[in-house]
């Protein structure tokens, strides 16, 4: 059952449920896309594009990113380090385990702070980025699961059509749903 249809999510205001209905089932897509894959098929490029493993380690990166803003704080040079390496496999490159390891740290850790949010803050202004771009409280955390879906879906879109089979051809299914 998709996430949306489960219900109430424990300890999270009723107005940003629905923000934790879009990280869960980012994150189960996203696991599923990365499920079973080696290291090569994660970390290619085809056509030259993004990989499963940037768009999975984006979609995390992103997520702190923007729930830092929610809370009214500043980037960390932690965070910024983490931005420009997110395309990078890493040495030795991040497996599927590592990366589904990471994605439910980050996820759990975005609900725990959706479950600490004051819904009487959430039209609360906040600036994003250097330049200070207007923002609140609300529209950071949906932009927050929205980010994380689109991601998640691209991943899962390189699953299914944009690796290369076993036999080198593109366009064949790779994971489960075969």
């Amino acid at each position: 059952m998709e996430a949306w249809l489960r219900g109430p999510v424990s300890g999270v205001p009723p107005l940003l449920v629905p923000v934790a209905h879009m990280l869960q089932h980012a994150q189960e897509d996203a696991t599923e896309a990365l499920q079973g894959l080696s290291v090569e098929q994660i970390w290619a490029r085809p056509a030259g594009g993004a990989s499963i493993g940037f768009h999975v380690r984006h979609l995390m990166g992103a997520l702190d990113r923007l729930f830092t803003y929610a809370r009214g704080e500043g980037l960390t040079t932690d965070q910024l380090r983490a931005l420009k390496a997110e395309g990078d496999a890493g040495d030795p490159p991040a497996d599927a385990p590592a990366l589904i390891e990471a994605l439910t740290g980050a996820t759990s850790r975005a609900i725990d702070q959706l479950s600490a949010t004051d819904p009487s803050t959430l039209l609360e202004p906040r600036a994003v980025g250097r330049q200070h771009l207007p923002s609140t409280v609300l529209g950071l955390l949906v932009h927050g699961g929205e980010h994380s879906a689109r991601h998640a879906g691209q991943a899962m879109t390189m699953r299914r059509g944009g690796l290369p089979g076993p036999d080198g051809d593109r366009g064949g299914e790779v994971g489960p749903r075969g």
